[in-house]
């Protein structure tokens, strides 16, 4: 590494650290906001579409910027993320209609796409392997950050000046962002390649996510919609897959998931992820729900697990050091189970400190093997493909909880209602959604509730058990320390 990398690195792992804060404090601080812009827009039926728009098109680019990042260099492409992110956001602040809002979240994801991914990417350029863990750890910071005061941040922005200003506020950190990386970054050896774009495999791999996230988003509402959009989802894989075996230059290389390791190293990021939606949205509802325990309490659930996933990071490359990789991932899902499984079969006289236990749990194990997935990816993946493999970890990461989400909705929703007897489906709503009121549902409204939230864990268990037995088929079995 030459001089002048070293002098800049520490201005990178700056900006660095605030691109991740700055996109992934958009997701908190934009829930905390969306009751003063649906009341603001009036766009009470299009209020789902705020938040979906971002992912859906982040989740389209995000391999896509992985590609070129690979052929025409990371600071180039991580910069137009940044500009086209920051651009969003300016005109997400400024938009007087939901629709324009929408158009703008989905510009804001546009750019997201770009720089969620290369931020993994950078680390990798200026850290060798054994360096690498800590200081993903140390970025995970930035994670763990947004998550503790987004929410806080949010609601102070709202009451103090106006909804606009949850987009405004990352305006000035996109600008600073540009020009750290502008002044400092420097990449060695680094020669621009000669990119044919595979447009008909961008065109397949569009239908695919979007048929796909169009699908989950219409699962509570239309189960015969979903489904025709998943079989167009699986009909857009496979031509996809097809196509990029054909190309010369394909968008995400078929080479890369040679390597059963890489291959399960993506899908167990996939599934843990989706798994970590189970407890972060679902334990805040058992405990305001049917505990009747305050929205402030009840966030400390989620808290106390994105606490233990920082501490946790850091020790990630001791662990990478002395234990073989599979052997890790084994234990670590063997433990969720053990915790979703009591939670499938969990009473109403259920211990509510058992939450924050379980919680933590999840934030430990989870943390230790997803830190562990994108090392070991982007240390499978040829060297020229580092890039793309960062961005199939971010896309398996934002993939996971997006469907995850969607399939625990509908899973509570079908319960309930056959389940439910003659309770009103509005009065069931009613106390899962009302955080007012210290009286708890009555034994049989709360016992309805109760089955519905085994079921998500059920699920929950059953995807576990998938990855576990994706892990025991991992055919590496050394440690690997360089």
């Amino acid at each position: 590494m030459s001089n002048n990398k070293i002098a800049g690195r520490g201005l990178v792992m700056t900006a660095v650290f605030i691109a991740t804060f700055m996109t992934s404090v958009e997701v908190t601080i934009v829930t905390t906001a969306l009751p003063s812009i649906i009341s603001a827009l009036h766009g009470l039926a299009a209020q789902s579409w705020i938040m979906s728009a971002y992912l859906l098109t982040m989740a389209i680019t995000t391999p896509i910027y992985g590609k070129l990042a690979d052929s025409w260099g990371r600071r180039k492409i991580f910069q137009w993320g940044v500009v086209i992110f920051t651009l969003g956001s300016l005109l997400s602040g400024l938009a007087p209609k939901i629709e324009l809002l929408i158009a703008a979240r989905a510009l804001q994801g546009i750019g997201a796409g770009a720089v969620m991914p290369l931020t993994f990417t950078i680390i990798a350029d200026y850290y060798d392997f054994k360096e690498r863990a800590k200081v993903l750890a140390l970025n995970n910071t930035a994670w763990a950050l947004s998550a503790l005061i987004g929410p806080m941040i949010g609601g102070f922005l709202v009451d103090t000046l106006s909804w606009h200003w949850v987009f405004f506020v990352n305006v000035p950190l996109g600008i600073l962002v540009f020009i750290l990386i502008q002044v400092a970054y420097k990449k060695d050896n680094f020669t621009p390649q000669k990119l044919k774009i595979d447009i008909v495999g961008i065109a397949w791999l569009s239908v695919t996510l979007i048929s796909l996230l169009m699908g989950v988003e219409l699962l509570a509402k239309s189960l015969i919609y979903s489904l025709i959009l998943f079989v167009i989802a699986l009909i857009g894989l496979l031509l996809f897959i097809r196509t990029e075996k054909r190309v010369e230059d394909p968008i995400i290389a078929p080479k890369m998931f040679a390597n059963r390791t890489f291959t399960i190293q993506i899908a167990t990021t996939t599934i843990l992820s989706g798994v970590l939606m189970g407890y972060e949205v679902y334990f805040p509802i058992w405990l305001q729900s049917l505990y009747r325990v305050n929205a402030t309490n009840a966030g400390l659930v989620v808290t106390s697990s994105s606490v233990m996933w920082l501490i946790a990071s850091f020790f990630v490359g001791t662990i990478m050091s002395h234990f073989i990789p599979k052997k890790v991932s084994l234990i670590s899902v063997s433990i969720l189970l053990i915790s979703y499984i009591v939670l499938s079969f969990a009473s109403l006289q259920f211990p509510i400190w058992l939450f924050y236990v379980i919680a933590m749990i999840n934030g430990t194990c989870i943390g230790i093997v997803i830190n562990m997935n994108l090392i070991l990816a982007q240390h499978m993946a040829p060297p020229e493909m580092v890039g793309s493999a960062s961005s199939i970890v971010t896309l398996g990461r934002s993939l996971g909880q997006t469907v995850m989400s969607g399939i625990y909705g509908t899973v509570l929703n079908i319960i309930i209602n056959a389940t439910r007897g003659t309770i009103p489906f509005s009065k069931i709503n009613e106390i899962i959604s009302s955080t007012k009121s210290t009286v708890k549902p009555d034994p049989q409204m709360a016992q309805v509730i109760l089955n519905g939230l085994h079921g998500i864990y059920l699920s929950a268990t059953i995807i576990l058990i998938i990855c576990w037995i994706l892990n025991a088929f991992d055919p590496l079995k050394k440690i690997i320390d360089k």
